[in-house]
């Protein structure tokens, strides 16, 4: 072999042989693709905790964006090393519920009002809430042609996401309020209340088959960038413009066989939203790529503009807030006077915030004794 050759294959190697080290050191440099690509070999590579998988249930909602964040950045799975994460997403806080129960997921973001009737129903056998994801994010938006100001809004056909749902409870809780009367379960009153699924409440607005909608980002926005008005955001409704939208919950026997791999969800769950404060925009899109994946196309920019900045990412559950919440349920008639004694469990939130040097979050007096 002539020594150019071998001189050119030598070369050839070493480069082959340091390619390996160059991707190392290109992951370690912090989250991102490379960060997402490598998720497989931390879990080959890192040390394991005491479960080999956890299942992991979420909503491609970007009230849910801690989750998608987390996941599509590779963070949670850098906090449990070895252990394999697995994801399963869901349109609908029963079915989430209802995959806890089966033990098809061990953890799950979702909204407060599952997680009390899924706590209830069970009498408060199934679930722990371990923490808090998110706040906000929720709007009455309505045709501006039609609707005016908050008095027009009586003799109006408004949609829900579903019937008990966490923003079809505000929505009758907010016409109460007003001193107008509607049956909860028909929807018929001084308003007509239209259970309508998220993803066609932006057709019914197009068609006028509906006045307005009380809904969750980004389906405020997808009706806003059709032409519809935000008439209320929900924060302004509460002390301190904060109530809490997503909570993590966790199966009560995963988290006491495991609570090891909770904790390091929780400690995901904390630097996520860390990540998403100090790197909105990538964030933002980082969110959107991960929508993408899961719908088969992202929100277009007018829309996740509108959205991102309504949703604030906390770690913090908001206990009181969801005390309030289930209070609002039986005023409704949706919901019998529920004992959510024991709901909470924020021990391990509040071990992982201690060690972060963060302050410690309440259980609103609701925790496990």
């Amino acid at each position: 072999m002539p020594a150019t050759t071998r001189t050119t294959l030598r070369r050839g190697l070493a480069a082959a042989a340091a390619l390996p080290l160059l991707i190392g050191v290109l992951a370690s440099c912090g989250y991102g693709s490379q960060a997402k690509n490598d998720q497989k070999k931390v879990a080959a590579e890192g040390a394991k905790l005491s479960a080999d998988a956890v299942r992991l249930g979420y909503f491609p909602n970007l009230t849910h964006a801690t989750a998608l964040v987390g996941d599509q950045e590779g963070i949670f799975q850098k906090e449990l090393g070895g252990t394999q994460l697995k994801v399963a997403t869901f349109n609908a806080g029963p079915s989430e519920i209802e995959a806890l129960n089966a033990g098809s997921i061990d953890i799950g973001f979702i909204g407060p009002s599952p997680a009390i009737n899924g706590y209830t129903k069970s009498k408060g056998n199934n679930l722990r809430i371990v923490g808090g994801s998110a706040s906000g994010g929720v709007k009455l938006v309505v045709n501006p042609d039609r609707i005016k100001t908050l008095d027009d809004v009586k003799g109006k056909r408004i949609a829900t996401p579903q019937l008990g749902n966490t923003q079809d409870v505000a929505f009758l809780n907010w016409v109460s309020e007003k001193g107008w009367k509607v049956d909860a379960q028909s929807g018929k009153g001084d308003v007509s209340v239209l259970r309508t699924d998220n993803k066609i409440t932006p057709d019914a607005y197009k068609s006028g088959s509906i006045d307005g909608a009380w809904v969750p980002e980004p389906t405020a926005s997808k009706l806003v960038s059709e032409g519809a008005k935000v008439l209320l955001d929900e924060s302004e409704l509460w002390p301190g413009k904060q109530f809490v939208i997503t909570n993590i919950i966790v199966s009560q026997t995963f988290l006491k066989e495991h609570p090891d791999v909770v904790e390091a969800v929780l400690r995901g769950s904390v630097k996520t939203n860390e990540w998403i404060k100090a790197h909105s925009e990538q964030a933002k899109a980082s969110a959107n790529t991960k929508l993408k994946e899961l719908s088969g196309k992202p929100l277009g920019a007018k829309v996740i503009d509108g959205a991102w900045p309504s949703i604030q990412f906390i770690d913090d559950p908001l206990a009181a807030t969801l005390q309030a919440q289930a209070g609002h349920a039986v005023k409704a008639g949706l919901l019998k006077e529920p004992d959510l004694a024991g709901i909470y469990d924020l021990k391990p939130l509040n071990k992982v915030l201690k060690a972060a040097g963060k302050p410690e979050v309440s259980d609103a007096g609701l925790g496990v004794k």
